[in-house]
């Protein structure tokens, strides 16, 4: 691609707090640079954007080499809301904003926040499931057409 990125897409598949907040940042820069933005939350991403899911994210601690904890240790009881406070407290230390501030901060620039239908279906959700500032539940065809002519990236 020759120029300038002037729009992109993201889409969160995973619903752990690792896995949620590179999307979230990286969205955030690109609006910060005036890119267009938009996230497509599919699969387990869907838990970001859970009414009752968006502020109780958690670090997965079995087989997360990051942590650089043995497997065994990451499986005892507490471990992995342990990992998600101390994780919380660096980010907030930083002045990172918790997940629902980011993905308010994010759509009130005009990101999209968007659901995926077949997911939500495979889930039993409906729209009332979502945080209010969800714009939609939308098909993979709907989301192709609103990423069209930017970049796809997949967190």
């Amino acid at each position: 691609m020759d120029g300038p990125i002037r729009k992109l897409s993201f889409i969160v598949a995973k619903g752990a707090f690792d896995g949620v907040y590179p999307a979230l940042i990286l969205a955030n820069g690109a609006r910060a640079e005036g890119i267009e933005t938009d996230l497509f939350f599919t699969f387990y991403g869907l838990d970001a954007i859970r009414r009752d899911r968006v502020g109780r994210l958690k670090i997965p601690t079995v087989g997360n080499p990051a942590l650089h904890l043995p497997t065994l240790a990451g499986a005892l009881p507490g471990v992995s809301a342990a990992m998600t406070r101390l994780m919380s407290a660096k980010l907030a230390r930083h002045d990172v904003p918790t997940i629902p501030e980011f993905l308010d901060m994010i759509a009130d620039t005009g990101a999209g926040l968007y659901a995926c239908k077949a997911s939500a279906d495979l889930f039993g959700l409906s729209k009332d499931d979502f945080i209010d500032r969800t714009a939609g539940v939308i098909t993979v065809g709907e989301f192709y057409e609103i990423a069209a002519g930017g970049q796809i990236v997949f967190t």
